[in-house]
């Protein structure tokens, strides 16, 4: 299981908290602030409290997740009605699953620290090739022409679907700080929306510049009295396109939500 430095922690609680300015700059060239969510649950569903959720989205009326954790990492559908997970393909136990994307009929799955990318056919489920990579993976996610992935700190890397090659990488910044611990990726309308591990919020992206456009809080979503003693972190996002759904869950959580997001 992944674990936070003090030093990242303190990172953490600096990114999008502190001034607006730095010492000695001018205010017209402070960097512009972002936008403040909250959320409404529209609708919450049953989800296995089995499944560390690494990876979630949505195709053609089809819930999608990546699990991790070694010798529990899966890739499986899921009936949002009665919270079951159909397995289709389940990682060595030598492999930690971590975030998952689809791409041109192709469903990407990264692992944490195996440097692997496994490839499936969306369709059959049926492993198509492995792509080998350098450090770390944690999100990813696809903009229907490239892939976008984290490796756990503040870089997001443009990935080319067809050889796995980085392309190009942007330092996601709030207020013009860096932005570490970048976890699971979607996108929605334009923009990268990535969960920050360990906390309560997303951060909404621009992929052309790397600047966090906005936050969304969603501190609170799982009521105390649903957690129990393994119950983990904020992870997991998806989107229904069609009928402009949001949906997140967490690692381990026993509810899986659809939200709508409002001003604070």
């Amino acid at each position: 299981m992944k674990r936070l430095t003090l030093l990242t922690a303190l990172a953490l609680l600096v990114a999008c908290g502190g001034r607006a300015t730095r010492a000695g700059q001018p205010a017209a060239e402070a960097p512009q602030s972002p936008a403040r969510y909250t959320y409404r649950v529209v609708r919450a569903y049953p989800h296995a409290v089995e499944s560390y959720t690494q990876g979630l989205f949505w195709a053609e009326g089809t819930l999608w997740e990546g699990t991790g954790e070694y010798g529990h990492s899966r890739l499986q559908r899921l009936d949002t009605l009665t919270g079951r997970p159909d397995v289709v393909a389940t990682l060595p136990r030598s492999e930690f699953g971590e975030g998952i994307a689809l791409h041109e009929g192709r469903i990407y799955q990264l692992t944490w620290q195996s440097n692997t990318a496994h490839v499936y056919d969306a369709a059959t489920a049926r492993p198509l090739r492995d792509f080998r990579y350098a450090g770390e993976g944690w999100g990813l996610t696809s903009d229907g022409e490239r892939l976008y992935m984290t490796d756990g700190s503040s870089t997001l890397y443009t990935v080319d679907p067809e050889t796995f090659r980085r392309t190009g990488r942007k330092t996601v910044t709030c207020e013009g700080r860096p932005v570490p611990m970048l976890n699971e990726l979607e996108w929605i309308e334009g923009r990268i929306w990535a969960n920050v591990y360990t906390t309560d919020q997303i951060v909404v992206i621009d992929p052309a510049t790397g600047r966090v456009e906005a936050i969304v809080d969603l501190a609170g979503l799982l009521p105390a009295d649903e957690t129990a003693p393994d119950t983990d972190v904020l992870n997991g996002i998806a989107y229904d396109p069609a009928a402009k759904r949001i949906f997140v869950t967490g690692k381990r959580w026993p509810k899986l939500y659809e939200i709508e997001i409002l001003p604070q």
